[in-house]
């Protein structure tokens, strides 16, 4: 690990001041991800600015829905009574995340922010399009059992780890950020990046942009709902495929419907097409598979992961199963 220098701030705009007065550093809260990509030699930064007295760790419900500070730790979200009564499906993809003890240190805007776990990307000696642009992409041809099948490019095949922003993706949540010259509100569905032709950039932040907190908005999602991840193991094991689903039910009819894979793309994928066939159907297993089948239009394998394209739409079928009897 190389030598760098370290600085605490306790207020939001200090920390934008210290980054923009340091391009050269970075931000750390947990260092869950950033620890180990410091240790690799991945990253580099010359100074870390600790942000951990920033009052940013708040869980309330608001007029607009449910608040969560990016400060917050993963444990403390999943195991919020508000989370696990009004946003179950949040408290389901926390669980499944990592381990209890990362999950006792990892942040909800480190969460985020974190990076692809793909072993070219980890080493320096191999070519990564990620790590170093214009050097190659080893996972194209080489060991891509973990990789993407929808929305790669020419230049990155790389999957997002998260399970906690799987869920965030479902349910519409909107990311707040502060920068230099003002705040804004971010999309979850735009916050992560497709790689295209740039795929170092794994998100939409602006230069200087410090996460500050997540907003979802309130919703009926409070009973039928699942979070499916199949993984080599059942414990601290990154996604092969994951599922969210959130079903509002009548009955037996589905009034309205949000999905999203993981281990699957560069980026929580949402299944918008799937939702849109689901809503106003019945909740039958023949209706569940044709929206499976749908989900999986543009899916495209890499020889070692052939097997997701079976894998996926069998797990979407399984997590609605499953969502629907809850």
């Amino acid at each position: 690990m190389i030598n760098f220098e370290y600085s605490r701030v306790s207020s939001v705009k200090a920390a934008i001041d210290a980054l923009a007065k340091n391009p050269g550093a970075g931000f750390i809260a947990g260092g869950t991800n950033l620890v180990d990509l410091m240790k690799k030699g991945v990253t580099t930064p010359a100074r870390l600015i600790d942000i951990n007295n920033l009052p940013l760790k708040q869980v309330e419900e608001t007029a607009k829905g449910l608040s969560i500070g990016a400060l917050v730790i993963n444990s403390e979200v999943a195991g919020n009574t508000l989370v696990q009564e009004k946003y179950p499906l949040l408290a389901m993809a926390l669980h499944a995340g990592a381990s209890a003890q990362l999950r006792n240190m990892a942040t909800v805007g480190g969460n985020m922010m974190q990076r692809t776990r793909c072993g070219y990307f980890y080493d320096t000696a191999m070519p990564c399009n990620k790590r170093q642009p214009g050097s190659g992409c080893g996972a194209i041809g080489g060991y891509n059992r973990m990789h993407a099948i929808f929305g790669t490019s020419t230049q990155c095949i790389a999957v997002h780890p998260s399970d906690m922003c799987v869920a965030l993706a479902a349910l519409d949540a909107t990311v707040q950020v502060a920068g230099p010259k003002a705040e804004r509100n971010i999309l979850f569905t735009d916050f992560h990046r497709l790689p295209g032709t740039m795929p170092q950039k794994d998100n939409t932040l602006q230069n200087g942009e410090l996460i500050t907190g997540i907003t979802i908005p309130a919703n009926p999602y409070t009973k039928n709902v699942y979070y499916l991840k199949v993984r080599d193991r059942a414990s601290y094991a990154f996604a092969l495929v994951s599922v969210a689903v959130a079903l509002e039910l009548e009955n037996d009819t589905i009034r309205s419907a949000r999905l999203a894979m993981g281990g699957v793309a560069h980026k929580p994928w949402r299944l918008s097409v799937a939702e849109k066939f689901l809503t106003g159907k019945k909740a039958t297993t023949e209706n569940f598979k044709q929206a499976a089948k749908l989900s999986m239009e543009g899916a495209r394998s890499f020889g070692q992961n052939d097997f997701k394209l079976k894998m996926a739409p069998a797990a979407i079928v399984e997590a609605l199963t499953k969502a629907a009897n809850a």
